[in-house]
């Protein structure tokens, strides 16, 4: 372009980029995550911990397991002495589990039931993989010839289920969540076998407090998915302050 003979050249202005600093956004102690299963279908509402509440779960989970391991220590000996002369067989009954993000581990408890060696051989007691699926899925025999004198009395009160502390203290567990459950029932999940997957099966929870083997295996499951929905230390402090009175009640502990 010419220029005209005394015209003033106008000098763009010089643009500087400015670095804008944006503030991140605030903790949160839960938040919404799509998360979609392997055929495709979506599922809303999943709570996904931030790292805040992931640190304060853990360390009430330890806190509380070593206080609990080391005051009732005492009855951790007096259940072992009664598990090992009430029935030939081991102190501890031992099974694979899926935990988090499916990974397995290996869930402690007090051996309620006679071995497998001593129910076919002795009681003439046997029973198919299928049966024992069913049992585990839709209900527990009320009066099972299988559980000992001792075993049954630990059911009633929970007390079978106390070694668990030492898997919640491995991080394999956490107080509160959902059932652990074994491989064989994934299947009878459906798509809702992801919310398993997503969170550390508990101790306690929403099905352990609600009547136990009394509810049905859709509410059971219903339970479940809804804690994995809406986990929070609130939450969790409300099940774990049910949990004792549900215990001393006893319903559906058999």
């Amino acid at each position: 372009m010419t220029e005209l003979p005394g015209q003033i050249r106008e000098i763009p202005p010089v643009v500087t980029k400015r670095t804008e600093h944006i503030a991140p956004p605030p903790a949160v102690l839960m938040e919404d995550v799509k998360i979609f299963t392997s055929d495709g279908m979506y599922l809303e509402g999943v709570a996904a911990s931030s790292f805040r509440y992931t640190i304060v779960k853990r360390f009430i989970d330890i806190a509380t397991s070593c206080f609990l391991m080391t005051v009732l220590s005492p009855l951790f000996l007096l259940i072992a002495i009664l598990v090992r002369i009430s029935s030939p067989g081991p102190i501890l009954y031992k099974e694979r589990r899926v935990g988090r993000f499916g990974k397995h581990f290996i869930i402690y408890k007090f051996r309620s039931m006679y071995t497998k060696e001593y129910l076919h051989s002795v009681l003439n007691y046997r029973e198919n993989q299928n049966d024992e699926l069913k049992r585990r899925i839709s209900h527990k025999h009320v009066h099972d010839p299988r559980v000992t004198r001792v075993g049954g009395i630990l059911r009633k009160l929970s007390l079978d289920e106390l070694p668990q502390l030492f898997n919640v203290l491995k991080g394999d567990m956490s107080l509160v969540g959902p059932r652990p459950v074994v491989d064989a029932e994934m299947f009878n999940y459906g798509s809702y076998a992801i919310f398993y997957k997503l969170v550390f099966p508990g101790l306690s929870g929403l099905w352990q407090v609600s009547g136990r083997n009394d509810v049905t295996f859709k509410a059971r499951v219903r339970m479940d998915v809804t804690y994995c929905r809406k986990w929070s230390l609130l939450l969790d402090f409300v099940i774990l302050a049910k949990t004792l009175p549900a215990v001393l009640k006893r319903k559906g502990a058999y």
